[in-house]
């Protein structure tokens, strides 16, 4: 196992996430891709690209969360991981496939919320999206332990 992504929120299950993906990479001597999809900018009528008060909060919420996926960088880095930390803005599920594709994972571990059968049938859920098209073993991270 040469590459693990990592795909974070920054919910409460991430620490827990990237701990189990540290153990991995240790074990196995591992890469780790840190990976957060933000999500796409939203679609404005015509050709202007929107209101100068929306463009200026999607901008801010992409830096901040820029920031975060840094800091969880820095952090694991620190250990003597070899890290590499991306920021993608997309349809979520599709994007962390593209990845683990771009990247050559031979594993993901993710979080699950965990909001349970109803709320999935509903809504659905990037966790089961990833599980039904990846190419590669996906380790999920429960919510609630």
């Amino acid at each position: 196992m040469n590459t693990i992504l990592v795909p974070v929120d920054f919910s409460d299950v991430t620490p827990r996430v990237v701990e189990t993906a540290r153990a991995m990479a240790r074990a196995f001597s591992a890469r780790l891709v840190l990976l957060h999809v933000s999500e796409p900018e939203p679609d404005f009528i015509g050709f202007e690209p929107g209101p100068m008060a929306v463009r200026t909060a999607v901008a801010r919420d992409f830096k901040k969360e820029h920031q975060k996926l840094e800091e969880i960088s820095a952090t694991v880095a620190v250990d003597g991981f070899q890290v590499l930390a991306l920021h993608v803005q997309g349809p979520l599920v599709e994007k962390i496939l593209d990845e683990a594709d771009k990247q050559q994972a031979d594993a993901i571990v993710m979080g699950s919320h965990g909001h349970g059968a109803l709320f999935e049938f509903l809504v659905g859920s990037v966790t089961s999206g990833v599980l039904r098209a990846a190419k590669v073993p996906v380790i999920v991270v429960p919510a609630n332990v």
